[in-house]
């Protein structure tokens, strides 16, 4: 469903636990994104969230800093494995999660979502490793994609090292993150590389043209607007195929032609942020292929609510969702 009309349509109202956080970031106003800005924004944001270690507290959950192989000619890749205390090699292999941060493919940092993976790694008892990727527009399209499809790899071919059961990989991420996941599963599928058992989509970044019903009434409110969202694909991408049709699949999956013999994926949105209507579109074109797909809109949910908002009943309700799928689709047995 797209817009040509230059009239901004009506946005769906936000659930009232997100006007809290709303009103926080307009009293407390931050400045916007911009070619100018970027540099500046970029190191308060990558110490805005504690060290793993310090995340992780008293749980039982052990991290693990490393250095692995970039894609050919490129640098190596940092990444912090997490995984129940104690847990070795030796022990009966666990299933294992990929995770990408988000930041739009511009910002971000990995450790933003290490709380989001510690609470996976004590609820489901996984392995999840977490990988820091370049990012544009010092290193456009496709540095940040080959990055995060070099982590997966090598975590799929290291699997037995990591204690981790290679059949049992779901790639994951939200927004940007989403969005890598999304491309990564694409190209592991045309690569015939690893052999994913599921794609964790959350709020996923994957159509570049912005010109969804949504992407038009979330310009100038929410949590990520219009506004960053153009700037982040030019950075991707390039003046010229920024907005443009002729995109890869691989930095805009949403320019896919071809959604069959993808791993199971879950896909999740706001119904009150800007990328609803490419997410939603996505699934259904994932189902007319015959594949399979979980859709979930959360009703006045904006991009990314539960980390904004993760005491509000919404945010409850998609956790418990997310982890049914992953119980699911990881053959986890829950023992409780």
């Amino acid at each position: 469903m797209t817009t040509t009309d230059r009239t901004v349509p009506v946005p769906v109202p936000f659930d009232p636990e997100m006007l809290p956080v709303l009103e926080f970031m307009a009293a407390n106003p931050q400045p916007p994104l911009s070619w100018e800005t970027l540099p500046a924004t970029r190191p308060g944001l990558a110490t805005a969230f504690p060290a793993p270690a310090e995340a992780i507290g008293d749980r039982p959950v052990d991290s693990e800093e490393r250095v692995i192989p970039g894609p050919a000619g490129a640098p190596d890749l940092e990444i912090t494995v997490f995984r129940p205390r104690g847990h070795s090699a030796a022990a009966p292999a666990l299933p294992g999660l990929f995770n990408i941060h988000g930041g739009g493919m511009i910002i971000g940092h990995r450790h933003w979502e290490a709380e989001r993976l510690i609470q996976l790694v004590v609820e489901l008892g996984v392995v999840a490793v977490n990988v820091e990727y370049r990012l544009a527009p010092e290193h456009p399209f496709p540095a940040g994609v080959e990055d995060c499809y070099a982590g997966v790899s090598w975590m799929s071919e290291h699997a037995a090292e990591i204690g981790v059961d290679p059949e049992r990989i779901v790639i994951m991420g939200g927004s940007a993150g989403g969005g890598f996941s999304a491309a990564v599963a694409l190209l592991a599928r045309d690569r015939g590389g690893p052999a994913l058992a599921g794609q964790l989509l959350l709020c996923p970044m994957l159509d570049n043209t912005n010109s969804t019903v949504a992407s038009f009434q979330y310009d100038g409110i929410g949590t990520w607007m219009r506004d960053a969202n153009l700037l982040a694909w030019r950075c991707v991408l390039g003046e010229e195929l920024a907005l443009s049709t002729d995109a890869s699949p691989y930095a805009a999956p949403s320019r896919a032609t071809d959604l069959s013999g993808l791993p199971p994926a879950f896909i999740e949105a706001g119904a009150a942020e800007m990328f609803r209507d490419e997410d939603v579109d996505y699934a259904s074109r994932i189902w007319a292929t015959g594949g399979n797909a979980e859709l979930h809109i959360w009703a006045g949910g904006f991009h990314g609510f539960d980390m904004y908002a993760p005491g509000s009943e919404i945010a409850r309700a998609a956790l418990a969702t997310r982890n049914s799928w992953l119980r699911r689709t990881l053959q986890i047995v829950d023992e409780r």
